[in-house]
């Protein structure tokens, strides 16, 4: 048996939410899957609602208060998640990617993630695939080939619950692969990262080169007769 981590970050700020009741449905349907393969699931929810105090400072300095470092650190250890927004005026919610923005750009990096909204019209349907898809793909998450979006017709339609099984098996079969820790441990070099990454991998920088020497004040190493790329020799 393998126990997983599913962090839910539910974006919907009523109560209730049909946001959120999205994102449950979702998770219900992934731990029971799970389950039938002989896997546990631990479940992490993140309301953004409860961040929305903590939101302008991470916004505007990166400063972290309590509950968005907790935030942080659960997807930072999570082996996939759940993302889903509330849609108004053709958007995911400014909360939704607000949040997203904040995050370092290195802490999703090949992640699953089912992707998930909710608006009154299906007017607002190509708001996953088109917005929320392209800005996991930056972020480099995994996001799965199916992805949830419910209005309010679509609450009573068997449609939706085939789509939230499709997306629930994908999920679980992308965690059983390992993809996401394999980037971790294998690839993790061949990503482009910056300094002071959070995504939970230090840089290999050379703290010995003779660059990061004359940086903090040092001298370059002495010269040796047998280093012919040497470029203080003639």
């Amino acid at each position: 048996m393998t126990d997983f981590r599913l962090v839910v970050v539910s974006a919907g700020v009523s109560d209730p939410s049909s946001t959120r009741l999205l994102a449950d449905r979702a998770t219900q349907r992934v731990t029971t899957l799970a389950k039938e393969r002989g896997h546990a699931v631990s479940v992490t929810t993140i309301d953004l609602r409860e961040l929305l105090q903590e939101l302008p400072a991470a916004l505007s300095s990166q400063l972290l208060g309590p509950r968005f470092a907790r935030a942080v650190d659960a997807l930072l250890a999570a082996d996939a998640v759940i993302a889903a927004a509330p849609v108004y005026k053709a958007g995911a919610s400014g909360l939704f990617t607000s949040f997203f923005q904040v995050l370092d750009n290195d802490l999703l990096i090949g992640k699953p993630v089912i992707l998930a909204a909710t608006a009154g019209t299906a007017r607002h349907a190509l708001v996953v695939d088109e917005e929320m898809r392209a800005l996991f793909a930056y972020l480099r998450a995994l996001p799965v080939p199916t992805s949830l979006f419910a209005s309010t017709e679509d609450w009573t339609d068997t449609a939706l619950a085939t789509r939230i099984d499709r997306a629930a098996r994908e999920l679980v079969l992308l965690m059983e692969s390992g993809f996401a820790r394999a980037v971790r441990d294998d690839a993790w070099g061949a990503y482009q990262h910056s300094y002071g990454s959070g995504g939970g991998t230090e840089l290999g920088i050379d703290l010995g080169s003779d660059l990061m020497r004359l940086a903090t004040g040092g001298s370059l190493r002495p010269s040796t007769d047998d280093d012919p790329f040497d470029p203080r020799k003639g």
